[in-house]
């Protein structure tokens, strides 16, 4: 990961385009001491998310997956730090990666980037994301998108709630909302996040616990180990028609 800082704006970029910026134990490690430093650090008025390469991040690491209490803990860090998160998106984004945009208090993408809850196509769902996600999302959009697996685009991401916007130049837009950020007091910032994030801390304070044994007696069942070794192993699983 890299980090950068100008004029009050701490960025952190996703830098593993080889694995697609997948959620391993020592990114998310990595994120987690980042936003800590910035949580702490006056002259941080707000931090950007991004990456490098075509995606922002392909959802959890099969091969070195975090812990789901701490992948859990990083989207409450998120929602929680008292300056605002804002995601940029210029490209392709899945299923644990939509839970760092759903706790991102904004979400910028450009209008070539796509979205997918890929979970039920290796046979679990996107249970600890829907934290963040269900609170800010459009119920028949998320129904949708849950359960069919199926690819979408920017404006759809951003009519779904997904995102705050679909943008012909991601780091235009960006550039305003900064703009508009590096405006605002620390302390107004900070109470007005309490106020638009409080609805998403709700949903971790009472479901956390569930939704993590939920998540990980999907991912211990066979269905789950056929649908990850069949994406391993680039086939489809046993259940396809």
């Amino acid at each position: 990961m890299i980090r950068s800082h100008d004029r009050g704006i701490t960025t952190l970029t996703l830098d593993a385009p080889a694995n697609r910026n997948a959620l391993s134990a020592k990114l998310v490690a990595s994120l987690t001491e980042a936003l800590t430093d910035c949580a702490a650090d006056p002259d941080v008025r707000a931090v950007v998310l991004t990456h490098t390469g075509s995606t922002f991040s392909a959802g959890a690491d099969l091969r070195e997956p975090p812990s789901l209490y701490t992948f859990v803990d990083l989207m409450r860090q998120i929602v929680t730090l008292p300056k605002p998160v804002v995601a940029r998106v210029d490209g392709h984004a899945r299923a644990g990666g939509l839970g760092l945009l759903g706790a991102c208090d904004l979400a910028l993408a450009s209008r070539t980037s796509d979205f997918a809850f890929t979970e039920v196509r290796i046979g679990v769902a996107p249970a600890v994301i829907s934290m963040p996600l269900l609170p800010r999302m459009e119920p028949r959009a998320a129904a949708r998108y849950y359960l069919t697996g199926e690819r979408f685009d920017a404006e759809h991401a951003a009519a779904a709630g997904l995102i705050t916007e679909a943008a012909d130049d991601v780091d235009d837009a960006l550039t305003g909302v900064l703009e508009s950020l590096r405006k605002a007091s620390p302390q107004g910032l900070a109470e007005a996040k309490r106020l638009v994030t409080a609805r998403v801390l709700e949903a971790f304070e009472r479901d956390a616990e569930d939704l993590v044994q939920r998540s990980a007696s999907l991912f211990a069942s066979p269905a789950a180990r056929e649908g990850m070794t069949a994406f391993l192993e680039r086939r489809d699983p046993a259940w396809v028609l």
